[in-house]
């Protein structure tokens, strides 16, 4: 059967994926805002 946790070493791995998203997720916020905001006053 399949193991039902993780091993140590992989939460490990999976701590440093997960803050490596949340970093990209920040900056591409702050990118999608400032094209919107971009976009808005191009229209305006």
């Amino acid at each position: 059967m399949a193991e039902s946790g993780a091993g140590r070493g992989d939460i490990k791995a999976h701590e440093a994926t997960y803050s490596g998203m949340i970093g990209w997720l920040k900056y591409g916020a702050v990118i999608c805002f400032l094209l919107a905001f971009f976009v808005i006053w191009l229209i305006a």
